[in-house]
Order: structure tokens, then C-alpha cells, then sequence
């Protein structure tokens, strides 16, 4: 939001503004985002009443239409062609954020970066036709204890989301990091079982590189997401995912997530799990005296 609208902008979790308002100040003029792919979340509901009652506007974000969260909000977004069955969040997910970026675009009078946004869907469909059994095969092939997506800039959200989608689908350990300072300690773990996954940016792209042909010197086995290789890149990537689209960078950054989150996938399914519905986690987060209703609509 902020590379775009060149306006200040912070990413918290809904239970901060809960337990640690102090820590949470929200500034004159400043409209709060509550984000809750089935509209029902606790967290974010109580969140979004807790705003309400010092009038501060709200905009809310959903896949699903008529729930509470939208009768709390002053405006809100809903895509109901973007909610999934599956537990874990993965179209949902891209398709909120596509969505907050065309509403920065919007905001900020960014025709080009909007038309660079529909632009970059089309030439990718032929990549995404391809990935499941790339994917698939290199799971076959591999078997890894750890992960770790590294990630800079607007792609640091993008590893983190990465790592977390691994965790939920496989029950692996999933970590993320910025990828330069995985060099301050992390890479201890570097080894042939322990799978990194870089997420190469255009303009940090050389600083980066460094960083995997370091990691692969040290034994470690990698896959990359770039929009365009060179010689170097090719040769440290065990798995390499390019997009090859045209536009800006931050037009194409939901297009990094569908690799990793068929990673999680495919192994989950090697380890004989179901990865749409993993042990541990509902549907709906809810809580107090609230009880997770069966709903078509998922979670989060």
C-alpha cells in the first residue's frame, strides 16, 4: 500500500489492537483494514467494535457476503468468487491482496500500475498450467526436513506467507526471512535437507543472487521464483520458477505465491496428509461463548 500511495501504512494483527492498543496508535485520518477471509473472525470483529466505538472509519475485506464483519465497517470489499472450502488460505489470500493493490492503485490515480495489474494475469496462465507437475515431480524427488523462504521489500510478506502455507498444508517447519539477513545466523541450517526457497526481487536482484550462490555453495538445496534468470541463477537453482511477465514488480507479487503453495501441497500429500483440512485448525477462528459453525465459507 505505502509503495503505491506514498502514504504512511503498517500491517498488525487484529489481537494487538486487543491486548496492546498503546502499542497500536491510530493517527487523525488514517482508516483501519480489517482483513477476515469469512467476515466472521473474533479477533477481527471485536477489533472492528472496539474502532467503532471511537468512530474511527473502517474499511473491511471478506470472501464472504453478508457476515458481521460488514455491519461493522464503514465501507467494505467483498469477493465471494474468491472463497475456497479448503481450511488453508490460498486463492482467498491472492485475491485479497490483488485486491488492496488495485484499491492503492485506485487511490493513488495509478492507471498504469492497474493496467499493468490485468496485464500480467493472462501470459502467466500457461505458467501456472505447468507448475503442479514441476512441483510435484521435484517433491518426488526430495525429501527435506526444513524450509526457509527468504524474501526483500514488498516479497518479504510474500516469504512469510510462503513459510506459513507450508506449515498448514505439510506440518513441516516452515521459517521466513530477509534474504540478506539470513546470512547473520540462519544459515547454520543450511544443508541438503533443508529446502530454500528464494523469491528474487528486480531491484535488490544482484545483492540477492549473492545470497543463493552462497547458500548453494554451502551444500544447500534451492528453489527460486524470479521473473527473469541469468546465467548465475540458473546454475544454483535446483527448481527454478520463472514468471516472465511484463510491468512492474509490485503489479506481479501474487504470482510468487502459487509455487510455494503447491509445495505445500504436494508434500503434504507425500506425507499421506490431507492438506486442505489440516489437524489442529478450523474453519473459523472464534472464541468466548462463539462456536465454529459448519459453514461453505473458510476461515481466517
Amino acid at each position: 500500500m505505502m509503495s503505491l500511495t506514498a502514504k504512511p501504512s503498517r500491517a498488525v494483527a487484529a489481537s494487538e489492537i486487543l491486548l496492546f492498543p498503546e502499542l497500536v496508535p491510530v493517527p487523525k485520518g488514517c482508516v483501519p483494514v480489517l482483513i477476515s477471509r469469512s467476515g466472521r473472525t473474533s479477533e477481527v470483529l471485536k477489533a472492528a467494535e472496539a474502532l467503532r466505538a471511537r468512530d474511527i472509519p473502517t474499511l473491511g475485506v471478506s470472501c464472504a457476503p453478508g457476515q458481521k464483519l460488514e455491519s461493522l465497517v464503514t465501507s467494505a470489499i467483498v469477493l465471494p468468487a474468491a472463497d475456497e472450502q479448503s481450511t488453508v488460505m490460498t486463492r482467498s489470500f491472492t485475491s485479497m491482496l490483488m485486491a488492496l493493490q488495485s484499491l492503492a492503485g485506485t487511490i493513488s490515480g495509478r492507471e498504469d500500475f492497474l493496467a499493468s495489474q490485468r496485464a500480467v494475469t493472462k501470459p502467466v496462465e500457461k505458467l501456472i498450467d505447468a507448475l503442479p507437475q514441476r512441483v510435484s515431480k521435484f517433491v518426488e524427488q526430495h525429501a527435506f526436513a526444513d524450509y526457509v523462504c527468504l524474501g526483500q521489500g514488498p516479497l518479504f510478506g510474500i516469504a512469510c506467507e510462503s513459510a506459513l502455507k507450508l506449515t498448514e498444508m505439510s506440518l513441516s517447519y516452515g521459517q521466513s526471512f530477509h534474504t540478506l539477513e539470513f546470512r547473520h545466523g540462519p544459515k547454520s541450517i543450511v544443508s541438503e535437507d533443508t529446502l530454500i526457497m528464494f523469491l528474487l526481487s528486480d531491484s535488490g536482484f544482484k545483492s540477492e543472487v549473492e545470497v543463493l550462490e552462497e547458500v548453494k555453495a554451502l551444500g544447500g538445496t534451492t528453489m527460486v521464483v524470479a521473473n527473469r534468470a541469468d546465467e548465475h541463477v540458473r546454475h544454483a537453482a535446483d527448481l527454478l520458477i520463472e514468471l516472465e511477465t511484463e510491468g512492474p514488480e509490485l503489479a506481479r507479487l501474487p504470482l510468487y505465491l502459487p509455487a510455494q503453495q503447491l509445495m505445500g501441497l504436494f508434500t503434504g500429500l507425500k506425507k499421506g496428509l490431507d492438506p486442505d483440512n489440516p489437524k489442529n485448525l478450523s474453519r473459523v477462528v472464534l472464541l468466548d461463548d462463539e462456536t465454529a459453525q459448519t459453514s461453505k465459507h473458510a476461515a481466517l
